[in-house]
């Protein structure tokens, strides 16, 4: 004799259960709260990460203060350190093609002149990093060039880790966890924005093909 009518308990169990789940809810809240003020990259780059490859928008990469000048100061010393520009085209060649020879077959290039590439499309990008805008337009001139590679978010991680690696390799301790992280970022915004530049560019083709084949059948 409580009193109290078993369905009613029952109802009691069922609010004590969603007390319990909005609870667990909100910690769960609190932990992806401090998940992302913890990823700092996340938050002082806005779109873009040291973690992951975003292809879905093209936008300004704007790091953190005193990153540029680390990703800046990092190529300066791996230039330093090599003997030459060709030099050190030659080991970031080589250090492309040793992690991943499936990405040998994007290069039709013979390998001095690719080796050269590279070194001034990496001179051209890390000295447009201190300047937003011009960055920008370094990296959607480059994406022009590359439109017939097939530039895929897999490519770019292993792109992107061949080079931390072989700068790692290279400065050793002086690379701190700051420089490394700055080049991951800007390493995967130049990818995914190269991605995102041959997308947006075979839509539009397809868009002018297909107005340009109504425009000829009116004629």
């Amino acid at each position: 004799g409580s009193g109290i009518d078993p369905e009613e308990e029952g109802a009691f169990d069922v609010d004590a259960e969603e007390e319990d789940e909005e609870e667990d809810e909100g910690e769960q809240e609190e932990e992806d709260a401090a998940e992302q003020v913890a990823t700092s990259w996340e938050a002082s780059t806005g779109t873009y990460s040291a973690l992951t490859v975003n292809d879905q928008v093209f936008e300004e990469l704007h790091l953190p203060p005193g990153i540029a000048e680390d990703v800046q100061a990092v190529w300066r010393t791996f230039l330093s350190a090599s003997e030459s520009r060709e030099a050190a085209g030659e080991a970031i060649y080589g250090a492309l093609f040793d992690a991943a020879p499936s990405l040998q077959s994007l290069f039709k290039t013979p390998r001095a002149v690719m080796a050269m590439r590279l070194m001034n499309g990496f001179s051209s990008l890390v000295s447009a990093l201190t300047d937003p805008k011009a960055l920008k337009i370094v990296v959607e001139t480059l994406g022009f060039q590359h439109l017939d590679l097939e530039v895929t978010i897999p490519r770019v991680i292993v792109f992107r880790d061949a080079i931390v690696d072989l700068l790692a390799v290279e400065m050793g301790a002086r690379l701190s966890p700051k420089g490394r992280d700055g080049w991951n970022t800007f390493l995967n915004y130049v990818g995914g924005s190269f991605i995102f530049v041959r997308v947006k560019f075979a839509e539009r083709l397809k868009l002018l093909t297909a107005s340009w084949a109504v425009a000829t059948k009116k004629g």
